[in-house]
Formats: structure tokens, sequence, C-alpha cells
């Protein structure tokens, strides 16, 4: 069966985004182990905000369009491309998602989806880019979890930049 592996950058204090949404303080200056974390994926999990923050930067995924994406969303009637809607029952239709056979999923975001798929026991691993900053405030990664969620550490791997990428296990 395949993944769901939440992937994205954070601050040292837990945030995804600053306090006006600013996602600057992202380092861009290395890979960062994403050649190798695409080539894993041949998904995308993507809540409506986040697909339409990456539309009004060009696009969600210009440069790999044989990745198939699913947007999560009660509010849009029509995508074109390689998308596919997913409104209603989302347990069910990720779950379904999973036993497609191909590679492992991302979880792109955001942090609404990400909540709901957490809480719903769908998300395999977790693979953060810690990122040396203290935003002091701004948007938190995780909120609303229902329960305590114990995690297995799969990898740490630092970068002479000070970026850690951390990765976990749900299960």
């Amino acid at each position: 069966m395949r993944k769901i592996v939440l992937q994205l950058a954070i601050s040292l204090d837990g945030l995804i985004e600053g306090p006006n949404g600013e996602f600057d303080w992202c380092f861009t200056d290395g890979d960062y182990g994403m050649t190798e974390f695409l080539n894993r994926i041949d998904a995308i999990l993507i809540g409506r905000k986040s697909f339409e923050l990456a539309q009004s930067l060009g696009g969600s995924t210009p440069d790999f369009p044989e990745i198939k994406e699913y947007v999560f969303s009660n509010t849009l009637s029509h995508l074109e491309g390689n998308r596919e809607l997913v409104r209603g029952d989302i347990e069910t239709r990720v779950k379904e998602i999973k036993q497609q056979p191909g590679k492992d999923i991302w979880l792109y975001g955001g942090a609404s989806l990400t909540t709901q798929l957490i809480n719903l026991n769908l998300v395999d691993e977790i693979m953060l880019a810690v990122h040396p900053i203290l935003l002091g405030a701004g948007k938190p990664l995780f909120q609303d979890i229902a329960q305590r969620k114990m995690l297995r550490l799969i990898e740490s791997k630092p970068y002479p930049s000070g970026l850690v990428m951390l990765s976990y296990a749900t299960r």
C-alpha cells in the first residue's frame, strides 16, 4: 500500500508561515533532499488554499506533469490538467487513493487538511525540514490534533545551513 507523507518546511518554533502568510524564511539555496523525495512520489494531496497559493505562484507542479494532484475543496467546481477534485467523505477517498498502485503520496498541505488526515490516522510519515529560525508568530503546523500521536524517528539529516530534515513514522 502507498504511504502518505507529510513533507514541508517548518520553523524551529513550529510555524509553517509568518504572521502575514509569508514563507520567505524558507531556504532556497540547496536541494535539501527534495530531488530524492520527488522521485518517491507520484501524487500530491493539497487543500484548496494551498492549491490557490501555488497557482498564484505559477502552478503547484509545473515541472512534474506526471504527478497526479488531488485537490480537497468544497468550493471549487472545476480543475484542469492531471487534477482531481475531492470533496465530501475524504476518509473513504483517501483510503481508495492509498490502495491504488503507485508510489508514495505527498501531503503538501495545508494545515486544515493535514489536521484532518492526521486525526483520521491516514498519514504514514512526517518529514519536517526544520529551519533554524524563530518566527515568533504565524500559523502553526499542528492544530486541533484529537489525540496524542507517538512517532518513531526514521532519520535525521543535518545540513551545513543549519536546516535539519527529520523523518518520523506515525505507526
